[in-house]
Order: structure tokens, then C-alpha cells, then sequence
């Protein structure tokens, strides 16, 4: 994953600077979720492993499957990408894409994870504090894993807090085993 994270850097940059100086930032976050979608499915990941097709037909059926979710310059990008064989690696263009939009738009995504379904006037209360925390305008995601036992666990951007009892539990497993 992470020599993925590192191959799709500069494919995202130069995505996100060519969507950003034709206007087409929107356009080009909607076309790279398709992408992502589209390669994330086996029997598509499956039929452009094979050997049987070039680097013509490769570009070709992505850009069949993807038709009108194609962005302005999105063929292009898609014919690079199946020139350096680096179709596979879309989600993670994608993924660096959006941190890269919200970078620019001074928007940090968060997620809480919780033990249970948190109430909506403690969501807003951690997104305030996160904003006055990070300066910046905080869209909030929760989700809920039971694993925690208690309390949650907030990650936003390279912050992580984790106030879960499990995290608990494993800082005092550590203390103890010292």
C-alpha cells in the first residue's frame, strides 16, 4: 500500500494542479471516485492484468467503463496511467487528490469512531473544538466499531486521539509489561 501511496504522488499532484487551472477541481474528484470504483472491482482488475491486451486496449476499456464520468482531460490522464502501467494505483490517486482539494480549501476530513452511535450535539461539540484545535474548517464523518468498548477515537489528518477504552487498556498492557 504504501509503495502505492508513493507511486500515485506525483499522478495526483499534476491531477489536482490541471483540474485546478481549468476549473474542473469538482469534475475531476467525481471522475477519479468513478475511476476508483471501477478498478477496485476484481473482474476489471482481473481482465487489465492480462497479457493478452496492450497498452492501447487497457486504456481503451477504462475509458469505455468509465463514458461519461470522464472529466475534461480525462482521457489523457487515463492513457498516461495505462502507459506506465499504473491503472492499478487510481484509488490512491484519488485519495491524495481529495487531501490535496482539501488542502487547498483549508477543509481537514475527521472521523470519529465510537463505541456507539454518538449524539449529534457531542459530534458538534468535538468539530468545534477540532476546528479551533486546527484552524480550519472541520467536515466530520462517525462511524461506529463495538471493538472500542468505550468511548472513541477521532483521526483528523495526521491528528489521532484516541480515547477509546481499548486504546486505554493497551497503554496499560505496555506500562505493565515494562
Amino acid at each position: 500500500m504504501s509503495e502505492n501511496i508513493t507511486a500515485a504522488r506525483p499522478y495526483a499532484r499534476a491531477a489536482y494542479r490541471y483540474a485546478k487551472e481549468h476549473g474542473v477541481v469538482e469534475a475531476w474528484s467525481r471522475m477519479l471516485e468513478f475511476m476508483s470504483a471501477v478498478m477496485r472491482d476484481p473482474q476489471v482488475r482481473a481482465l487489465l492484468d492480462s497479457p493478452a491486451l496492450n497498452t492501447e486496449r487497457r486504456a481503451e476499456l477504462v475509458e469505455r467503463l468509465c463514458g461519461e464520468a470522464l472529466a475534461p482531460g480525462g482521457r489523457n490522464f487515463i492513457r498516461l496511467l495505462a502507459e506506465y502501467r499504473r491503472l492499478p494505483i487510481v484509488p490512491e490517486v484519488a485519495q491524495l487528490f481529495e487531501g490535496l482539494r482539501a488542502e487547498d480549501e483549508g477543509v481537514v476530513h475527521a472521523e470519529i469512531l465510537s463505541a456507539k452511535r454518538p449524539r449529534k450535539a457531542d459530534v458538534e461539540r468535538l468539530s468545534a473544538a477540532l476546528r479551533s484545535r486546527l484552524g480550519k474548517e472541520v467536515r466530520v464523518s462517525t462511524r461506529v466499531d463495538r471493538d472500542l468498548i468505550g468511548g472513541a477515537v477521532i483521526r483528523a489528518g495526521d491528528l489521532v486521539i484516541d480515547g477509546s477504552v481499548r486504546g486505554r487498556l493497551k497503554q496499560l498492557a505496555t506500562a505493565l509489561t515494562r
